[in-house]
């Protein structure tokens, strides 16, 4: 890593110290916010932002984002949570607590077309996307020389359907290696295997190049020209074992008209998807997603 990302990520957990981060999901019932204020409160933790979201007041989901400051952190995080899951079972809650300054370390999955890439590392430089970035992957060389201009480690590994299982093993073994969290596809061309996915679930963020769920799988371009489409759009999500079905996380769009034929739709389309991706990248590094059934609930 070069010193400048590094002394920014040096500079953020230092500022964010005494930061956590507290998300819940949980049946909608009375007394849910009182609890957990009366435990932020009993730990002298003064809230900086909350958030809160239920499906519905009656018998419906209720989704609540805190984030904090306390004295005790970092020193009491265990202990935090251990106090805190007696409250979470009471209302049989999903919940995790964190610190801030518990960056994510990140791996990026690319292939050829390193327009992503570059918005993500250019993102990562200036300081907008806090996150430890260990490694870039990729099934080509292209983006060799791109990575190491970023003091990054890349790793070489060619893939295709027919040694697919070994090539995944030799993934997650650098990922197990590197301690992985978060893994971003930025446009990786490869479609990932059950056993992939289940290793990281909902930890696995995909950038697929149409405004799903429109234009599913390869060609969206092609298709939409053959549509005859107005708009087109990009969307980040989470990966499930179900093709460009996982929860969405963000999407946007861009007009075209009947002038434009693929190759235009194809570059306007990729100034969409660096924008949509680096943002969905962003959210979940700031703890800001909660899956619920196959939608996410962004605060």
């Amino acid at each position: 890593m070069t010193s400048y990302p590094k002394e920014q990520i040096q500079a953020y957990k230092e500022k964010h110290k005494q930061t956590g981060r507290l998300l819940i999901k949980c049946p909608d019932q009375p007394g849910i916010v009182s609890a957990v204020t009366r435990f932020l409160h009993k730990n002298e933790a003064n809230i900086i932002e909350s958030n809160q979201y239920t499906t519905d007041p009656q018998d419906g989901t209720f989704f609540m984002r805190i984030e904090f400051e306390s004295k005790k952190l970092p020193a009491k995080e265990e202990e935090l949570k251990h106090d805190f899951s007696e409250i979470a079972l009471s209302f049989d809650m999903e919940w995790s607590l964190k610190g801030a300054y518990d960056v994510k370390k990140t791996a990026i999955f690319a292939s050829k077309e390193l327009h992503c890439l570059r918005e993500l590392l250019l993102e990562w430089q200036s300081g907008d996307l806090i996150a430890d970035i260990k490694m870039v992957v990729s099934n080509h060389e292209d983006c060799k020389e791109l990575v190491e201009s970023f003091g990054l480690p890349f790793f070489h590994i060619p893939s295709n359907k027919h040694i697919r299982k070994q090539v995944e093993e030799k993934q997650l073994e650098l990922l197990k290696e590197y301690d992985i969290d978060l893994i971003v596809l930025a446009r990786y061309m490869q479609i990932l295997t059950p056993e992939f996915v289940a290793a990281y679930p909902f930890q696995i963020i995909n950038i697929h190049h149409s405004f799903l769920p429109a234009f599913i799988g390869a060609n969206p371009h092609k298709r939409a020209y053959d549509r005859g489409v107005k708009l087109i759009g990009a969307t980040s999500h989470y990966v499930t074992n179900d093709l460009d079905e996982g929860p969405i996380i963000e999407q946007d769009i861009i007009r075209v008209d009947h002038r434009d034929n693929v190759e235009d739709l194809k570059k306007m389309g990729r100034s969409v998807e660096r924008t949509v991706l680096a943002r969905g990248v962003k959210w979940d590094l700031e703890d800001r997603l909660i899956v619920h059934e196959n939608k996410t609930i962004v605060f």
